[in-house]
């Protein structure tokens, strides 16, 4: 297994099929991952589709060229009620889960590591997809229903249906490492064979198909292309580092503080000697007291978003 200073850990990786419009891209998390679960504590079942929706995060953000950021959220009715996971375009992650503790106990906690997808995000449920570009006017967002027996499954409906690309998508996470990988078919030049195409995405689908979810967490990325692709002129690029950042601020809550308004502010404050705000994503509290509020709403609001991003 990699070591936290492999340069196969904490990178996201792109190949290409040399001549063939095939692409993928590939990801392994473990410091970037830790840390993330640092701030919380969840059952192993919760974990273990947590780490699933960073990567999906992550080679989401990979397929696309913007500045700005990405978040991943799925919604469902089951044990798990919400799952969040934010990656910014230079690969800053952040997420956060909402479950209800009873059901997952009933999944049997971590007995049951790899509890069926359906009984955590239920029968009825979504995934949304939303890429905040720094350009005010790019703003995306694509909605598909959760389907099959799995994040990845449903992943791919999402590029079948939001992308209208071809894609097969494999993710993999535990207490330690969560890893992904997912390949394309591009849409061809008319220079390109068709036939030979077909036939390249083909075995292409058949070699992520023959990828393990425990050799995709323990095999190097060069070993990995090599056991699922033998034959394959791939090349593959040096890539970028994935690590964990929160960017909450005390400005970004003195915004929102603002956006509430005065009364319902003070009246927090007469109730409870101070107002505090608490980071969803990394459990970090911020302060307000009589002092700091009066001077939120004598002074001019600076610009900015009132949302905690």
């Amino acid at each position: 297994m990699p070591h936290a200073d492999s340069p196969d850990c904490d990178r996201v990786r792109r190949f290409i099929f040399e001549n063939r419009p095939v692409r993928g891209h590939w990801v392994r998390l473990e410091s970037a991952w830790r840390e993330l679960r640092a701030h919380a504590h969840y059952p192993a079942p919760v974990t273990q589709l947590l780490g699933e929706a960073v990567v999906a995060s992550v080679l989401l953000a990979a397929t696309l060229k913007f500045r700005g950021t990405l978040t991943f959220q799925l919604q469902g009715d089951g044990a798990l009620g919400l799952l969040v996971a934010q990656c910014t375009h230079d690969f800053r992650l952040r997420a956060v889960a909402r479950y209800d503790e009873a059901a997952v106990r009933e999944l049997g906690g971590a007995a049951h590591r790899n509890a069926p997808f359906r009984r955590l995000a239920g029968a009825e449920g979504r995934i949304t997809v939303t890429v905040e570009a720094e350009e005010a006017s790019l703003r995306y967002q694509g909605v598909v229903p959760l389907s099959g027996r799995s994040l990845s499954e449903s992943l791919e409906a999402y590029f079948a249906s939001s992308e209208q690309l071809p894609t097969r998508v494999l993710l993999a996470a535990n207490d330690a490492l969560g890893a992904g990988m997912l390949v394309q078919k591009l849409p061809g030049e008319a220079s390109v064979d068709p036939e030979a195409t077909d036939e390249t995405w083909a075995q292409a689908q058949e070699g992520i198909a023959r990828v393990t979810a425990a050799r995709l967490l323990q095999g190097g990325v060069e070993e990995l292309l090599a056991r699922a692709f033998p034959g394959q002129d791939l090349r593959l690029f040096r890539g970028a580092p994935v690590r964990f950042e929160c960017r909450c601020s005390q400005g970004r809550v003195a915004a929102l503080l603002r956006a509430l308004g005065p009364e319902e502010v003070r009246d927090v404050l007469s109730e409870q000697g101070s107002v505090t705000v608490t980071c969803e994503f990394c459990h970090r509290p911020y302060r307000f007291d009589p002092i700091d509020v009066e001077a939120l709403f004598s002074e001019a609001p600076p610009g900015g978003s009132a949302a905690i991003h």
